[in-house]
């Protein structure tokens, strides 16, 4: 039914996204391989994100197709601490969303989504983490990255589900960024997503006009907690986003911008 929507959507606005999207991000890589090169040995990567990010933010602010809202309170202290940051997974259009929460992370993505062009070039060049998903040493290399850039003050964000869900159902949380909250001592973040699943559900190719919103959630502390604490603290996280997805889905659907 969602990729029904998307599809009947105007495919003038629907082209207009696509060109607006490669455009600015065409205007802002030269910017962001100078701050790259510029911050190449700092492990927050924080400059050439806020780069990345502004890309997001600027691509959907040219849309006529999406709008978005940030609900909730930030933690006061998390532009001096680095927190383990976990949302649900909806569409495509997630980190768009994200981009508009109000501090800097580094964010964890699929292999394949660097190995593409433009969009590709910008999350290397905004020193976000790659994984290759199932493989042992690109799992261990991602974590590692992690936990340094937590440790140097600087959030991580995760997708704890590991793919885009195809409805509603919440799927597992996976144990990794629960295991790096853990190792570094650093609180987890749960934000809920709804309202992506109608701007790009998984395996379209087109967009969708909808209003979304993302809603933080109270911090999880892990201090004290060992690695034997993982699973509860990966059910803690899940179940906060859980409980809160059913109002914010009602707040949000079938809302046109």
């Amino acid at each position: 039914m969602l990729d029904q929507l998307v599809t009947k959507a105007n495919p003038i606005a629907g082209a207009w996204a696509y060109a607006e999207f490669g455009a600015v991000i065409g205007a802002f890589l030269p910017i962001m391989a100078v701050s790259s090169w510029r911050h190449r040995h700092d492990p927050t990567q924080r400059e050439p994100g806020r780069w990345l990010r502004r890309i997001g933010r600027t691509a959907t602010r040219l849309s006529t197709l999406w709008k978005f809202d940030i609900e909730g309170e930030r933690p006061a202290d998390i532009d001096t601490r680095g927190y383990v940051v976990v949302a649900n997974h909806e569409s495509q259009a997630d980190p768009f969303l994200l981009s508009f929460l109000p501090w800097d992370m580094r964010w964890v993505a699929k292999q394949a989504l660097f190995d593409q062009p433009l969009s590709g070039w910008a999350m290397r060049l905004g020193g976000d983490i790659p994984l290759r998903r199932g493989e042992g040493e690109s799992v261990r290399a991602c974590l590692a990255e992690c936990e340094r850039a937590i440790r140097a003050g600087i959030s991580v964000m995760m997708f704890p589900e590991g793919t885009r869900s195809t409805d509603d159902e919440l799927m597992p949380f996976k144990d990794g960024a629960f295991d790096v909250a853990i190792r570094t001592g650093a609180p987890v973040l749960p934000v809920a997503l709804a309202g992506t699943r109608a701007m790009r559900p998984k395996h379209s190719r087109w967009f969708g006009k909808a209003h979304a919103g993302a809603q933080i959630l109270a911090p999880i502390p892990t201090a004290g907690l060992t690695a034997a604490d993982v699973p509860a603290l990966r059910e803690q996280a899940r179940a906060a986003i859980a409980a809160a997805l059913p109002a914010l889905r009602a707040r949000y659907a079938g809302h046109a911008p």
